[in-house]
């Protein structure tokens, strides 16, 4: 039985990401995910024009006259949500925690999906995989995915993106949409995001706090990790330490993106201060000028 809080949190949600995605997303969603490919049809009459590429050959030779194929656009995709679920994901010094922002932009991505008839799986991962649901259509299934989402009962809370990435490889055989929703603090995954873009479109995620870039001047402050449960006690005072601390944040944010480019991996950072419509808003824009 779901406590009635996390229900009723889990319907708030959906009501504020359903009219999201009439509002603003459904369409954008639509113009950059337009199918997996073509499904055969049937064949017609060549007419004058038609590209000779799609001549069917052995019904032309059967019939005596020339045919061509027709095709149909496959519209059905198959949408994966890879959420990080790892201690990291409970910070937040704002409007929310990390794990609320990406269980909405969860929401976000599901409900566009489904109002496109594709279908929306889920793999929730922390060092281990926490939860895989395969990927179904319908409101009820999306409630699901969200719910699980939201719980935040994750067993562990370390961070193994590369472990994550090759259960996917696992468990999907064919060609996926996978949008990566973490704050990315790991090591060691560029392989792991370069195999697993040749077999999927990934799409990674990066979710920010401002306190991750830039500490405030709140004086002697214990900091505890997370993940590992290590306490650090920090002088944020000390202004030369702040600049040092927005310094090394930078500069692991811009070797993040260097990768990414890299790659050729088009990703989206949210931070949890903000809005987080607009930047999806404006990264399908520009996914749909390019194509």
């Amino acid at each position: 039985m779901l406590p009635k809080e996390l229900i009723k949190a889990v319907k708030h949600l959906e009501i504020v990401a359903r009219r999201a995605v009439n509002d603003q997303l459904a369409g954008q969603y639509h113009s950059v995910f337009k199918g997996r490919g073509m499904d055969f049809l049937d064949v017609r009459e060549y007419q004058p024009g038609d590209d000779i590429r799609v001549i069917d050959w052995n019904v032309s030779a059967r019939t005596s006259e020339l045919h061509v194929k027709r095709y149909v656009e496959e519209r059905e995709l198959s949408v994966f949500l890879i959420v990080d679920c790892s201690g990291s994901q409970s910070f937040g010094t704002h409007h929310r925690r990390k794990r609320e922002t990406a269980a909405e932009l969860a929401a976000l991505i599901a409900f566009s999906a489904i109002k496109n008839n594709d279908r929306v799986g889920l793999l929730s991962f922390t060092d281990a995989i926490e939860t895989f649901i395969p990927p179904k259509k319908g409101r009820k299934h999306v409630m699901r995915v969200i719910t699980e989402i939201m719980r935040g009962n994750a067993t562990s809370a370390g961070t193994d993106i590369p472990a994550a990435l090759e259960y996917l490889a696992r468990v999907t055989k064919k060609r996926t949409v996978a949008f990566m929703i973490s704050d990315f603090m790991d090591t060691g995954f560029e392989k792991s995001l370069k195999v697993a873009n040749r077999r999927h479109e990934l799409i990674p995620i990066v979710i920010i706090d401002p306190m991750e870039e830039r500490l405030p001047d709140m004086g002697l402050v214990n900091f505890e990790d997370p993940e590992s449960a290590e306490i650090v006690t920090i002088d944020t005072s000390n202004a030369a330490l702040r600049e040092s601390y927005a310094s090394s944040m930078a500069q692991r944010h811009s070797e993040r993106e260097r990768m990414f480019r890299k790659l050729k991996l088009d990703s989206v950072t949210i931070r949890t201060d903000q809005s987080h419509i607009d930047p999806l808003v404006h990264y399908f824009r520009q996914r749909a000028k390019r194509k």
